[in-house]
C-alpha cells in the first residue's frame, strides 16, 4: 500500500485578479507536494475557486453578463496562476462544478440527518465583502471590523448549524492533537476563541440565489461554510471514492481565514462522523516595500508581472527562503535583487559553473577519484543526513529552514572549492584536481535533488549538465556518495541564474 499525502490552497474568491498572496500560498503547497512525490509519497495537490455568493452575484451584474459566464472569464486568470508559478497542481476545483454540488449537498444532508441543521430566523449587520455577518458592538465607525467595507441590515429567515454542541470536542481535541493548528501562535489564538464560546452558526441565505440550493427547500442557498468548505472533500469523491485514499488532508490558508478552517469546518466535519484533518496552517501576510499593498499606493505585486522581470524559480526561491513561513513579510525588490545575485547568481549558479566548466575543459566526463584527504572525507561527511534533516523541516512546512540547510552545503561547496584551488591543481597536480571536481561533482546530486521542489526548472538544467537524474529520495539516501558513471560525459554548462542590476529593481 502505497503511502499518500494531500495539501490544499483555500479556494480562492475570484473577484479580482491573482496577487502575491494566492500566488505564495500556492506556491508553499506545491513545493510541499513536489518535496512529498520525490519522498515516494502518493500525493495530491488542490487548489481551486470559490464561486458563489452575493459578491460575485453583483459583480456580475455590475457587468452586465450572466453570472457563470462571468465567472468563467475570470476564473482562467486564476488557471493562469499554475503556469505562472510552475504550479504541480493535480486539481483545480471550483465550486460551481457538479461533482462540488453534489458532494456538498451530501454533506447538507449528512449534517441534517445526524440532527445538526435547524431552521430559525437571522438579523443582523451584514458586509457583502466580507460575507460575514456582525453584531452592533463589532461594527467599527458602523462599518465592518475586519475591512472597514460598509454593512447592510439583514434579516432573514436562515437555517443554522450547531456549532455550541462542539465547543469542548473541539478543545479536546486541540488538547489531543498540539500539532492541527500551526504556528502555534495561531493555535493559542483558536483556542482562546473557543473558550470564550462558539455559538450557532448561519448555514444558508435567502436575500440571493447564486448558490448550492438546500436540499428540500430551493427557497435557500447553502452558505459558504458548508459550500466551500466542503470542497476539499468534493474533490476526492467524498464518502465513497479510490482518492479517499488521500484524506486527511494538510490545509495551507492565509491567517484571515484560520478560524473557519479550525473551528467550523472541524466542528462540521465531527457532525458528519468525517475525519478531521491532519494540520491547518496559517501563513502570514506580505506587505510590498514596507507597506500595504493597495492599488491606491500602486504597490500590488502581480505574479506575471514580477515572474517574467525576474524568474520564476527567483521568485519561488524568494518568498519561502525570506520570510518564515507563518510570519508577515515583505516584499522588497532591492531584497529581491539581493537574494538573487547573492543566494542564487553566486553562491549556486557560479559554484556549478566553475566546476562543470573545469570538467568539461580538462577532463570531458565524470573524473575518476583517488585518495581521499580528511578536508574531502570533511566536506563529504556534511551530506550525511541531509535530506533527513530538510525532511524534517519539510514535514513541518518551515521552508525557509529547509532552504538554510541546503545553504549550509551550499556555501560549504563554495568554501571548499576555494581552499583546494583545482585551478592550480590543474597544473601541478591533475590527479588531485579530477578528485576535488568529482567530490563536487557528487556534492551536486544532493544539493540539486534538495532544490528541485523550490525550483524545479532550474534543478533540471543542472541535472542535464550533471548527466544524472534525481528518482526519489530514498534512492539517493541510500546510493553510495561516489555513484556517477564515469564514463557520463559533460558539456561545457550554459549559466542558469543570471546576476540582476539594482536600476531593474528601481
Amino acid at each position: 500500500m502505497s503511502k499518500t499525502a494531500y495539501i490544499t490552497t483555500p479556494i480562492y474568491y475570484p473577484s479580482g485578479n491573482p496577487h502575491l498572496g494566492s500566488a505564495y500560498t500556492s506556491t508553499a503547497c506545491d513545493v510541499w507536494a513536489r518535496f512529498k512525490r520525490l519522498d515516494g509519497f502518493d500525493t495530491l495537490f488542490l487548489t481551486g475557486t470559490d464561486e458563489h455568493g452575493l459578491k460575485i452575484q453583483r459583480s456580475a451584474e455590475k457587468a452586465g453578463m450572466e453570472t457563470q459566464a462571468y465567472l468563467d472569464g475570470i476564473n482562467e486568470k486564476f488557471r493562469e496562476l499554475s503556469p505562472i508559478m510552475n504550479l504541480s497542481n493535480d486539481d483545480f476545483i471550483r465550486t460551481t462544478e457538479q461533482r462540488h454540488k453534489d458532494i456538498a449537498t451530501k454533506m447538507w444532508q449528512t449534517l441534517e440527518k445526524a440532527g445538526y441543521i435547524y431552521k430559525d430566523k437571522y438579523a443582523g449587520w451584514y458586509s457583502v465583502s466580507d460575507e460575514t455577518y456582525y453584531t452592533e458592538e463589532q461594527l467599527v465607525d458602523g462599518k465592518s471590523p475586519d475591512s472597514g467595507h460598509p454593512v447592510e441590515w439583514v434579516e432573514e429567515e436562515s437555517y443554522f448549524f450547531k456549532m455550541s454542541a462542539f465547543e469542548q470536542k473541539l478543545l479536546d481535541f486541540y488538547e489531543q492533537n498540539p500539532n492541527f493548528i500551526q504556528p502555534a501562535s495561531r493555535r493559542n489564538e483558536v483556542i482562546s476563541f473557543v473558550k470564550n464560546g462558539l455559538e450557532d452558526v448561519s448555514v444558508s441565505r435567502t436575500t440571493f440565489n447564486w448558490g448550492i440550493p438546500v436540499p428540500g427547500d430551493d427557497k435557500h442557498v447553502m452558505y459558504v461554510w458548508v459550500d466551500a468548505l466542503t470542497n476539499y472533500l468534493s474533490a476526492i469523491g467524498w464518502p465513497e471514492s479510490d482518492k479517499m485514499k488521500y484524506w486527511p488532508a494538510i490545509h495551507v490558508v492565509g491567517k484571515d481565514i484560520l478560524r473557519f478552517h479550525a473551528i467550523i469546518w472541524p466542528a462540521m466535519l465531527m457532525a458528519a462522523e468525517v475525519p478531521l484533518p491532519k494540520q491547518v496552517y496559517a501563513h502570514g501576510w506580505w506587505t510590498s516595500e514596507g507597506k500595504k499593498m493597495s492599488k491606491s499606493f500602486g504597490n500590488v505585486i502581480d505574479p506575471k508581472e514580477v515572474t517574467e522581470t525576474y524568474g520564476t524559480d527567483q521568485i519561488r526561491y524568494f518568498i519561502l527562503r525570506e520570510i518564515s513561513f507563518g510570519s508577515d513579510g515583505d516584499f522588497s525588490k532591492d531584497r529581491l535583487v539581493e537574494r538573487i545575485n547573492s543566494d542564487l547568481a553566486n553562491s549556486l549558479g557560479n559554484l556549478y559553473q566553475r566546476v562543470l566548466s573545469m570538467v568539461a575543459k580538462n577532463v570531458g566526463h565524470v573524473p575518476q577519484h583517488q585518495n581521499l584527504t580528511e578536508a574531502d572525507e570533511a566536506y563529504i561527511g556534511q551530506f550525511n543526513g541531509i535530506i533527513g534533516d530538510v525532511r524534517q523541516e519539510m514535514e513541518a512546512l518551515q521552508f525557509h529552514k529547509a532552504l538554510e540547510r541546503i545553504w549550509q552545503v551550499v556555501y560549504s561547496a563554495n568554501q571548499y572549492m576555494d581552499a583546494q584551488e583545482p585551478w592550480v591543481l590543474r597544473k601541478t597536480d591533475p590527479e588531485r584536481m579530477a578528485t576535488v571536481l568529482r567530490v563536487l561533482m557528487e556534492s551536486f546530486k544532493y544539493i540539486t535533488a534538495l532544490i528541485k521542489p523550490f525550483m524545479p526548472e532550474a534543478a533540471s538544467k543542472f541535472e542535464a549538465q550533471l548527466n544524472w537524474q534525481v528518482t526519489d529520495y530514498k534512492t539517493l539516501e541510500d546510493a553510495d556518495f561516489f555513484s556517477l558513471n564515469v564514463e557520463s560525459e559533460i558539456q561545457k554548462p550554459s549559466g542558469v541564474f543570471m546576476r540582476v542590476e539594482n536600476k531593474e529593481a528601481a
